[in-house]
């Protein structure tokens, strides 16, 4: 395991990170706002599994388990899509933002998960009955 290196290093290349890192990522608070200000440019996708999404999700978001990622159903190339796991030691969302962009799909990376969702005491739906990307029964508003 390499060691964290404390030392100074190339401003250049820090900023080109932390530049690239806000691009591709974002926070469950700014998400939260997005959603709450009405941006339909956004298609929040939980890539959890079916039964984690049904016991409750981001209000909106559909949801894309690893078993269905190849058929990319319910992403849109027209739009971004923001997508979340389980928790911020989870990269389930971070191969499947590397997947679908491969696919042409234009991505960002929730930090966190619905972990940091949860801790934030953002809003939240549930799901009784299973809820693909394709469909869409009316959730219940928490």
């Amino acid at each position: 395991m390499k060691k964290t290196q404390f030392q100074k290093n190339d401003p250049a290349k820090a900023q080109q990170y932390f530049a690239d890192k806000m691009a591709f990522t974002t926070g469950p608070v700014e998400l939260s706002h997005e959603l709450e200000h009405g941006n339909d440019n956004l298609v929040v996708v939980d890539v959890r599994e079916e039964d984690d999404y049904r016991e409750a999700h981001i209000p909106g978001a559909i949801n894309l388990p690893r078993e269905r990622w190849e058929s990319c159903e319910g992403l849109q190339k027209d739009k971004l899509n923001v997508i979340y796991c389980y928790a911020h030691v989870c990269h389930l969302a971070a191969a499947a933002a590397a997947e679908f962009a491969t696919k042409g799909f234009s991505v960002m990376e929730m930090d966190g998960g619905w972990e940091a969702w949860t801790e934030n005491d953002l809003k939240v739906e549930k799901q009784p009955l299973a809820k693909t990307a394709l469909s869409r029964r009316q959730p219940v508003a928490i």
